[in-house]
């Protein structure tokens, strides 16, 4: 179980990094972050699957549903310590 617990923690871990990666990345009303990953729009066409930005959206929310759901998986697994 302690290793289950192990592999699930750096998973959780790496999950994170990527959604702070993804939501720095993208464009807001400002463009902050997300201009350093250019313009690659212009690269893919918009009816083969959507833009980049569309794209990095579906991404964002996998990941933060993933990221919650092993919040919460390894919460349970740890024990409830109050």
């Amino acid at each position: 179980m302690h290793v289950l617990i192990v592999i699930l923690a750096v998973l959780d871990i790496i999950v994170c990094v990527g959604l702070v990666t993804l939501v720095a990345l993208q464009e807001g009303d400002e463009a902050g972050l997300g201009s350093l990953a250019g313009n690659f729009e212009t690269f893919m066409d918009k009816s083969n699957g959507g833009s980049f930005e569309e794209k990095l959206q579906k991404l964002t929310t996998v990941l933060a549903i993933s990221f919650a759901v092993l919040s919460i998986i390894l919460y349970l697994l740890t024990g409830r310590v109050a």
